[in-house]
């Protein structure tokens, strides 16, 4: 099982910085763990341990393209000495000869260029060439790409298409991958029921349909992991208490809701009966309630209730947690420079995330606060392109202000 390591419980203040957050989401230790999986299956996977090249690649040299192989320096004007076509072995070419070769067949020995087809005339039988052409023109040598021994991927590397593509290049049909993290998750509150398959169930009076299970499911499936859903828990610390006993088997425990400070917001504190507790409350809007703590050896993430603030805290904290868990680095969060068509005031000594739309305008991308935006309007996700990251120091943004965006 996954572990925090003991500094992370060093803190003791009031609102941790998001920065000190992060850093000891990333001393998280990996789950153990590994399996082997199919080349074409370990997309998205981690990778467990180096891949090393046992051929180079390409493993002989090679034309690049169709035409005639030659020694540079040769006479201008040369008699067709046979042809290779890609996939049979060459025959060495004969001295004051060329050949013709077809793209990705093996370079004869004795040859070092090749001529593009429509670069040279033929005339009875023989090859006209021009002038000017380098030494290893539109050749490719052995190891050109990646040479025998070489490192090809390292472990902890998230897979990616391209990187199974090396993979097959090189022989292999298999990849050695950590496992999947294993995550329980749960809702808590007592006003909170399941969407129904009948279009006409009527809500009670005081009852909303949880939404937060399905959107963090969604996200937690597409970071890689494998949810175990705990469903709804009321808000009665036995029934809390039983919920996180049942999901520390499990690498992570993420809950939404009840990490605040409310009479009925019981998670903390059973959390901290239970195990132990790492931090509570952050300095960054929206989402300041969250707790990251370790019940035995499963690490437990508590996200606000609210389904933006547990959007965004999931984007923000989740996600690296997720890839430390995993033994890689998060995903990059390649952000857009915007121009703000807004204005908009911010406390300093907290990072704030303002959902906007991006539209273009005559200079750039143009960023758009939503008009509604608190903790709890899910449309102000549905009706957004990405969060503007306003930094700790700031304290107001103006129309023209250059700010940074992350896409969702």
């Amino acid at each position: 099982m996954a572990q925090l390591t003991d500094d992370c419980f060093a803190f003791g203040g009031r609102l941790l910085p998001l920065d000190d957050a992060l850093a000891l989401i990333a001393a998280v230790r990996p789950v153990a763990g590994t399996e082997p999986v199919s080349v074409t299956e370990a997309d998205r996977r981690v990778l467990a341990h180096d891949v090393v090249a046992l051929v180079s690649l390409p493993p002989f040299a090679n034309s690049a393209v169709d035409g005639y192989a030659v020694r540079h320096g040769s006479a201008d004007v040369l008699p067709i000495d046979g042809r290779t076509p890609a996939g049979v072995p060459a025959a060495p070419l004969r001295h004051g000869t060329a050949r013709r070769i077809l793209t990705g067949a093996p370079l004869p020995d004795g040859a070092d260029t090749v001529f593009m087809q429509e670069d040279v005339r033929i005339v009875d039988g023989q090859v006209h060439l021009p002038p000017g052409l380098p030494r290893g023109a539109n050749t490719r040598p052995a190891g050109e790409d990646l040479s025998a021994g070489a490192l090809a991927l390292p472990a902890g590397r998230l897979l990616r298409p391209q990187d199974l593509s090396l993979a097959a290049a090189l022989g292999l049909a298999t990849l050695v991958v950590r496992r999947r993290v294993r995550v329980a998750l749960l809702s808590t509150g007592d006003e909170l029921v399941d969407p129904s398959p009948a279009p006409h169930t009527v809500l009670g009076v005081a009852q909303r349909y949880d939404s937060n299970r399905v959107l963090i499911t969604a996200m937690l499936t597409r970071a890689g992991a494998i949810v175990t859903d705990l469903g709804i828990i009321p808000d009665r610390p036995d029934a809390i208490d039983a919920a996180l006993r049942a999901g520390a088997g499990h690498d992570l425990i993420l809950t939404t809701g009840g990490v605040s400070a409310g009479e009925e917001d019981h998670v903390r504190a059973a959390v901290e009966r239970l195990g132990r507790l790492t931090f509570w409350r952050l300095a960054i809007k929206p989402g300041r309630p969250v707790a990251l703590g370790q019940i035995g050896d499963t690490v437990f993430l508590g996200l606000p209730g609210n389904p933006a603030a547990a959007f965004v805290t999931f984007t923000i904290l989740a996600h690296p947690l997720l890839a430390a868990l995993a033994g890689t680095a998060p995903d990059p969060a390649w952000p857009v420079s915007a121009v703000a068509a807004f204005s908009y005031r911010k406390k300093a000594g907290r990072r704030e995330y303002v959902r906007v739309r991006l539209a273009q305008g005559p200079e750039g991308l143009l960023a758009y606060r939503h008009p509604v935006e608190g903790a709890g309007i899910l449309t102000s996700l549905t009706e957004t392109d990405g969060l503007a990251m306003l930094a700790d120091a700031c304290t107001a943004v103006a129309p023209g202000d250059r700010l940074v965006v992350q896409v969702y």
